[in-house]
């Protein structure tokens, strides 16, 4: 009796095993895809200040190492208000106008790279995306900028926060004033109005200056002689008058 019993169970275990497979394949292939860049929040709440956001992008190219991140911050983050608080050995942040640019020597190929940043203050949202592109050593560029709307499945998910509701009282602070340009010790050129005739070399200007300040003088001396020789003419004919109208008496 035992012999049979062992017969009916072996057939019988086959088409369990087989279906209980096919299961797990199919919970698999449903499952949620997996992410080749994350993020995590040391505080998410929305307007929760001073957070730490720690990011992983995992290395996917076989021949070369991450060197470069470029991030986009989401709306309600401006680049200004990121620091970097930890990453990989000589990798350095780099604000851009949309958001930050992380990198340094090319990682070892197959190490992901993880770093870290604080925030000033998260925005009042219910998640955050921050759309990376990885760029490897060789050239090879990943673009995790797609963002998941409605439950649907994308093929390169950006890395996305999701926040809870902001803590009692929390409000926002205000956006930090943009830093002044350095004063320059150059004083600043001001526009002229432009002459209305053809402008001349300078020094054609100073070699005419020079000649009209000749001129002036040499008019200047002219006068003076003629007017002296006038006074000789004027006196010599006085002293003639006189001597004439004497030797007449």
């Amino acid at each position: 009796m035992s012999t049979n019993r062992s017969r009916i169970r072996l057939p019988l275990s086959r088409p369990v095993f087989t279906a209980a497979a096919a299961l797990v394949v199919l919970g698999l292939a449903a499952g949620p895809a997996v992410a080749h860049a994350g993020v995590t929040a040391s505080d998410p709440r929305a307007l929760a200040e001073n957070v730490t956001l720690s990011f992983t992008s995992e290395a996917e190219s076989d021949t070369a190492g991450i060197a470069e991140l470029r991030v986009v911050l989401p709306q309600g983050i401006a680049p200004d208000a990121v620091a970097l608080k930890d990453a990989p050995e000589e990798w350095k942040l780099t604000a851009t106008p949309d958001g930050y640019a992380i990198g340094g020597p090319a990682l070892a190929t197959g190490t992901d790279a993880e770093y870290s940043i604080t925030v000033r203050q998260l925005p009042d949202a219910k998640s955050l995306a921050f759309k990376t592109l990885e760029t490897y050593g060789d050239g090879k560029v990943s673009r995790w900028i797609e963002v998941p709307a409605g439950g649907e499945k994308v093929d390169n998910p950006a890395p996305v926060l999701e926040l809870k509701a902001a803590a009692p009282g929390a409000r926002a602070i205000a956006p930090s004033p943009s830093p002044s340009p350095t004063p320059s010790t150059a004083p600043s050129v001001q526009p002229s109005a432009a002459p209305s005739g053809p402008v001349a070399p300078a020094g054609a200007r100073a070699t005419g200056e020079e000649e009209a300040g000749g001129q002036e003088t040499g008019n200047t001396t002219g006068l003076a002689v003629g007017a002296g020789a006038t006074a000789l003419l004027l006196a010599a004919a006085g002293f003639w008058w006189v001597r004439r109208n004497r030797g007449g008496a």
